[in-house]
Formats: structure tokens, sequence, C-alpha cells
């Protein structure tokens, strides 16, 4: 439970025994403890059979049965299938019932700490917010209240967005300070004949919209029309006929306020802004009486998204307010919907601490954005890991061809730009194209992705082709092309997030911590060529110290560098690529490859295991003699009736002849046991 959150339900206690004494009592118990059943008795009560409906003053006994049945996955399957909240609320009821168990048990011994109080609480909050609304609700008129709830999560959210990398937005509205706005925008649309009042509510008339000229509703999904499921779902719980809606198709612009519920003054009354109408209104404050594109989830096309158009095309008289909708696909988490009221939902504080923006950038980069978009671990250690590996790797190799360039001691006197080069700068101008014509259909990130990854691919191949010098200008030409376009995805760390100097897509870095590119870079540069040179004299022989001389330069390279975070690439022309790796990465790839060869020995020394334990099966199978094979003891009593002088049956157990397959079976048998046992006698002997 969050600090805040917290503060909420402390105050919804502020009658109670909890905050007086400020310790665990045997009255919040109780009062918990009653949530609990209560939640038991309603909450399960759609999926749940007649039958195993628990009953009141039973529930303990009812809780054991549908424990024990949820056990059986089809049972189980077939509840979730009447409501897909039910293995939540499962969850919360388990949850609960262990805090209460401790805290009875806590009590017991005497121990009525404050913190054994706030645990329990903690524990059994799902199970106590509908009891403590029910109950405290109608007095929490304080609007500071929720005005610090809200801005305290305003504030978690901008932190989240700002640690995602997400660009503030140019200008913020909050709905509580447009509330005036709202009651004008809601009286015009009354005064345009599109509105009327119902008990000190304000409903949308659907019906005189559709019947004025010019006007559709709804326009996004016109299938959706009267779907009351929907309907319900949009308007929450607002009861349709009761409050006098002229249609079930009638959605509130404005709402009489309950008892314990936010208000503000207005013509009809004390009340707040109905759900759709504060995008209308704060949308029109900023962009007028025209939008071209809006966005949002594919669930909020109907009804928020198709009564957001209707009210403010109501309101303007237009028949247009907004040119163009993109709507994103759902978020699924492992191929489940991600949703706050099933508690199937990540943090992005809980995100943060397994991957990094730039690896939750590309997750999404690789699906479509108006698609289901499908979060799993296995797309984050799979492609993700690929794709972030291959251009980190990219750059780094980028990085040294460029330096090995400035330095000089790659030239020959001579142009570098031929056929290859002219094939490659080729292949990229293509690229460019296929690039912008990807992302002009309708945003396809995921081929744009793959267009990207294939250049890297081609300049790689041409970077690492033998018998020539690779020209550094056209490689850090399609390089820095290649990082512009990550940042353009919001891909950059460190340096190159915000500025195109750096080649790259760059690293995040603590704040006031050095470049190492400019820092290291000469020192390592020396090292490398101390070690090239090494490698020469010892590859040109000498006096027995060559293997000794190339272990030592492989362990500089494999052991002393990698804590530095340096890779060093051995080119055929026996220098190598210096690269800038994450310490991190460098230190998982080499335990990743020593983890792969320790498989394999593994692998192979169980495979001579388990050779060798066939070998021995094999040998102890012919520990018997043949002549002894067909007769009791390695044979049930009564199989066979008489054997010849080597021991192989002539008859069955009722003296008659063994018949020819039967005969030829068992012939066959006993050779193949004389040579075993012949093999048991030499084992034996040796």
């Amino acid at each position: 439970m969050t600090r805040c959150s917290r503060h909420f339900v402390a105050t919804l206690f502020i009658r109670g025994e909890f905050i007086e004494r400020n310790a665990l009592t045997a009255e919040l118990v109780a009062e918990i403890d009653d949530a609990w059943r209560a939640y038991l008795r309603s909450q399960l009560a759609k999926a749940l059979t007649d039958e195993d409906l628990p009953e009141e003053g039973n529930e303990t006994r009812s809780w054991i049965d549908i424990l024990a049945k949820s056990r059986n996955v089809e049972w189980k399957l077939e509840r979730s299938k009447k409501d897909e909240k039910f293995d939540m609320h499962l969850k919360a009821l388990a949850k609960t019932e262990t805090a209460l168990k401790e805290a009875k048990a806590l009590l017991a011994k005497g121990d009525a700490a404050n913190s054994h109080a706030l645990r329990l609480i903690d524990e059994s909050q799902d199970v106590l917010a509908k009891v403590l609304d029910k109950k405290y609700g109608n007095e929490l008129t304080d609007p500071a209240l929720s005005r610090s709830l809200a801005q305290y999560w305003e504030g978690q959210f901008f932190k989240d967005m700002a640690r995602l990398r997400v660009r503030a937005p140019d200008t913020l509205t909050r709905v509580t300070e447009y509330v005036p706005e709202i009651v004008a925008f809601v009286e015009r649309i009354v005064a345009n004949g599109f509105a009327y009042e119902s008990a000190g509510s304000v409903y949308f008339d659907t019906g005189a919209f559709e019947r004025a000229d010019g006007h559709t509703y709804p326009k996004l999904q016109p299938g959706s029309k009267g779907n009351t499921v929907l309907l319900e779902e949009g308007e929450g719980v607002l009861a349709p006929k009761a409050v006098g809606q002229r249609s079930k198709s009638d959605f509130a612009l404005w709402k009489g306020s309950k008892p314990g519920e936010p208000s503000w003054p207005s013509s009809w009354g004390a009340g707040r802004p109905g759900w759709h109408i504060e995008c209308s209104v704060m949308a029109s404050a900023v962009f007028g009486e025209n939008m071209d594109i809006h966005s949002g989830g594919i669930d909020l096309a109907f009804p928020h998204h198709d009564n957001e158009m209707a009210q403010s095309e109501a309101y303007h008289n237009c028949g247009q307010w907004v040119n163009y909708f993109l709507h994103t696909g759902h978020l699924h988490i492992e191929g489940l919907k991600m949703s706050k009221s099933l508690k199937n939902f990540i943090t992005v504080d809980e995100i943060l601490q397994k991957y990094s923006p730039r690896q939750l950038r590309l997750a999404f980069l690789t699906q479509l954005w108006n698609s289901k978009v499908d979060f799993t671990d296995s797309l984050m250690s799979g492609e993700v890991r690929v794709v972030e590996t291959t251009l980190t790797n990219f750059f780094a190799v980028t990085k040294a061809v460029i330096l090995a360039h400035a330095d000089g001691s790659s030239r020959d006197g001579q142009h570098q730009y031929g056929p290859p080069e002219r094939e490659l700068q080729n292949f990229f101008h293509e690229t460019q194209t296929s690039f912008r014509a990807a992302l002009c259909d309708s945003f396809n990130t995921p081929l744009a992705l793959e267009i990207l990854l294939k250049l890297v691919s081609r300049t790689n191949i041409y970077i690492n082709t033998q018998g020539h010098i690779p020209d550094a200008e056209v490689v850090e030409c399609i390089a820095r092309w290649i990082g512009k376009m990550l940042r353009m995805f919001g891909l950059g760390e460190g340096d190159a997030a915000s500025s195109e100097a750096e080649l790259g897509w760059g690293e995040e870095r603590a704040s006031g911590s050095i470049n190492r590119d400019e820092v290291l870079m000469p020192y390592l540069l020396a090292l490398s060529s101390f070690r090239d040179s090494i490698r020469r004299r010892a590859i040109a022989g000498g006096d027995g110290a060559l293997k000794d001389i190339l272990a030592l330069s492989d362990h500089l390279r494999d052991e002393d560098l990698v804590s530095l975070g340096v890779a060093l690439d051995d080119q055929e022309d026996g220098k190598a690529f210096v690269k800038l790796v994450d310490p991190v990465q460098l230190r998982r790839t080499r335990e990743e490859k020593l983890a792969l060869s320790a498989a394999k020995a593994a692998k192979k020394a169980a495979a001579v295991d388990a050779e060798q334990h066939r070998r021995l099966a094999r040998i102890e199978k012919g520990r018997t003699p043949p002549t002894q094979m067909f007769k009791p003891l390695n044979v049930p009593v009564g199989i066979y009736g008489s054997w010849d002088e080597s021991g192989v049956p002539l008859t069955d157990g009722e003296g008659k002849p063994l018949s020819k397959n039967a005969l030829k079976k068992v012939q066959k048998e006993y050779a193949a046991q004389v040579k075993a046992h012949q093999d048991f006698l030499q084992w034996q002997k040796n």
C-alpha cells in the first residue's frame, strides 16, 4: 500500500479503535473478519453455482470447500468463464484470511504492536474497500482529501514518465480546474437542443442528435449501438431508467452528486462532470472546434470516443470534430489482457527493476501499435535482447573502424571507395526509402526495425570481409543515420538521447560521470597496440614461449579487460578492433560462454556415464549361463516341460512340443545369451 493510500484508509478508520489506541485490537480484527465474510458472500456469487454459494454464518466451511474445488483446473476455469474476476477475488480472500490468522495468533500472545495492525490493513485492503466506502464514504466531504490524493499520483505519474523518457505535454489540463467551463459547455448543449435535465443530472439526447441534419451516432462503432454492456461500463454504476433517462443510449453530461462525492455548483444543483464531457471541454479549450488527430485505447472507441464526438459536435454545431482516430491495441501480460480491475498489471517501478526504458520501447516497437500488444518475459529475454545486443555491437564495431582510420594506421595510400562501397551505399539509400515507406504505412514499426537490422547486417558483412580495408566515411554515414532513426524512436540514452554529435544510441550514465570514450580510449588504444605486437611476435615464433604469450594475451582479452567494459575482436591481419561495451553485458556474455562450455562438457560426461551404465547392464545380463536361462529361477515354473542337453526348451509346460516359431525364438535368445555370457566371463576374468 502506498503512503497516500494508507492515509486514506487511516482516515476511514478515524472513528475506530485503531487510531484511538494506535494498536492491533480485537475490534479491528473482528471488523476485518466481518468484511472478509461479506466479501466472500457477495463477490463470488456471480461465478458459483447455487450449491457452492456461501451462507451467512457458515462462511468458513464454504471457504474451505471452495479452496479445495479451486485446485481442480477445469472447475476453476468454468468459474472464471462466468466471472473473469473470480481468480482475483480468490487471491484477495486468501490474502486476507492469512493476515487474519496471523493477527489472531499475535493477539493471543498479547502482541498488539501498531505495525501488526498496519500489516493487517495492508493485506486486507481489497476486502475492506467496499465495506469502508459504504460505512464512511458519505462522511468524506473535504475536497482537500481527493485533491491531495490526485496531486500525489500526478507527481508519481510524471516521475515515471521521466524515467521512461516520455516527453512532457505542451499543455497540462486538470478536470477540477475546468469545472466552470464544463458547466458552460453543458448549458450550451442543452440550449442547442441536444441535452435535457432530470433530477439534478443532465443527459445527452442521442435520439435528438441522430435526428438532426448532419449528425450521426455512433460514428466509430455503429455496430455497438444499443450494446447495454458497453453502455453500462461507460456510465459506471449509473442506473439508466431510475434517474430519468429517455433512452438507454443517453449518457450523463453532468451528474447530481451523492453524499460524500465531490461536487461543484451548477444551474442544476451541486454535481460533478460526467465521464466523457471532461475530454471534450478541455480539448476544445486548447484546440478549438476541430482536432486533427485523437488517440486512445481501442476499448475507448465506444462509448467514450463516440460520446466525446457527439457532445462536441453538438456544442460546436459542426459535422466533424475529429479528423482521425488512432486506437491502440490492448496490452496483454503473458497472454492476459492488462486490467487494473483484474489486478493483472505491472507498475512502471516494478518493470524498470527488470528492464531498461530502452528495452521496453524496443518491446513495443517490435509489435504493431494498433494490434494486441503482448508483453512477455520470453519476448524481453529473446527478441528484444537480441536486437539490443546487435545494435550495441554494431555501434561499437563502427567506432573501432573510425578510430582505426583516424590514427592513420589502416591507410595504404589508396582510396577505399570501390565496388563494395558503392554497393553498400546503394543498399543504404534503398534502406532509407524502405524505412520511410514502412513508417508511412500506418507506422509499421516492426517492419521499420527489421529494415534497420538488415542494413546493420549488410554493413557488418562489409566490415568483416577479408582482403580490404573498410571505408570509414561510408560506415560512419550509415551508423549515424541508424542512430538518428533510433533516437527518433526514443531509444537514445545518455548524451545520444538528445544530441546527434555522439555516434550510436548511447548508454545511460550516472549524473556527473565521465565520457568513457574520451577519457579511456587513448589508453586502451596503447594497450591494444602493445597486445598486437605481442601476438605478432608470438605467432612469428619464439623459444617455447609461444603458448604462454598467447595465453596471456587471451587472458588480457577475456579477463582483465572485461571488468573495464573493453572487448577486443581479433582480426585476420593480426590487429584487433577495440570496443567499449557495458561490463555487465561482457561478463554476461563470458559467463554464457563458460556455461555453454560447461553444459557441453556435462553432456559429454553424461553420455559417457550412460554408455558405461548400458555396458554394465549388458554384462550383468550375461551373468546367467545359457544352459540355465530357460529353467526355473530364471523363468516361471511350468513355462517349459523339457530341455535338450544345452538347456534349450523342447516342450511347453503341458509336455507339448514347442511350435516352430517358438523354438526359433528361444534358439535365437539362447545364441544371444551365449555371446553375452562369454562377454561376462571375459569381464570377470579381467
